[in-house]
């Protein structure tokens, strides 16, 4: 009779859960803070559990895993959309069965001692370091594919910045020029102009004296290397005028010399 260890089970998924919903959050570039991406994937960490009830047959098993998914995705993403609910849905089932595929491929070179499958849930008795190199690599080539598949879109755009209960209505720009990105989190950052600064602070920008919850980024620009004062706001929605769509986008945002627009890699707008 094969041993199941439940704390295990438990760490086991949400290490997966966390892994799968960031290469969720890479294929849809959608925002996913830390906090919310954990708590999501400690709630579908439970769903584990079924493994230990008896065969539940094919059809229900599935059933409770999708709605599973949706309950994990909209913790972790929120639903301000519903159609932005069900791409990252998608998007987290396939990663699944790309995880699931890896999994399956390293079991059958590796042959570990022990492994459960029951109620389209799964127990391998995996090295801690075989499961981190396998994740790590998958998360990789999510990101690497992205990359190459990243196409430059074209169009007019307005970007809506909000900070407590001040919004920036700003006039956008994708621009492949603009690669800055957080050193500490990843995210990008979005260059806006000095005005903006002082309509959302009231004040002079003088990078001596920021408000709370602003930093300073290295930045390198045509002129030369500096320093640029960034935070992260509460929401940034960037609308296309083409498509008449909104996308809120996971990023920081800067101030400096940018023309009068919010200057962003247009890698932000993709689905």
């Amino acid at each position: 009779m094969e041993t199941i260890y439940i704390d295990v089970l438990i760490v086991l998924n949400i290490y997966v859960n966390y892994f799968l919903l960031r290469m969720t959050a890479g294929i849809t570039h959608s925002p996913l803070r830390t906090g919310r991406c954990i708590w999501g994937a400690v709630f579908g960490s439970l769903f584990s559990l079924t493994i230990l009830l008896p065969d539940l047959g094919t059809v229900l098993p599935l059933i409770i895993k999708l709605g599973a998914a949706v309950g994990i995705v909209a913790l972790s993403f929120g639903i301000s959309c519903t159609r932005r609910l069900l791409i990252n849905t998608a998007a987290f089932f396939a990663a699944n069965f790309v995880l699931a595929g890896a999994v399956y491929g390293v079991y059958s070179l590796l042959r570990p001692e022990s492994m459960h499958f029951r109620n389209a849930c799964f127990y391998i008795d995996f090295s801690l370091l075989v499961l981190i190199v396998t994740t790590a690599a998958l998360y990789f080539l999510m990101r690497l594919i992205r990359i190459v598949t990243d196409r430059t879109p074209t169009g007019s755009y307005t970007v809506y910045v909000r900070a407590g209960k001040k919004v920036l209505k700003l006039c956008g720009l994708a621009d492949t020029g603009n690669g800055l990105v957080d050193y500490f989190t990843g995210a990008p950052v979005i260059i806006c102009s000095e005005e903006s600064y002082r309509e959302l602070t009231g004040s002079r920008l003088d990078i001596s004296m920021l408000p709370r919850g602003f930093r300073l980024l290295p930045c390198t620009a045509v002129s030369g290397n500096g320093l640029i004062p960034v935070f992260r706001p509460d929401e940034v929605l960037i609308y296309s005028e083409e498509y008449g769509e909104r996308k809120a986008v996971d990023a920081l945002i800067g101030f400096g010399e940018c023309g009068g627009k919010a200057v962003f890699n247009p890698k932000l707008l993709k689905k």
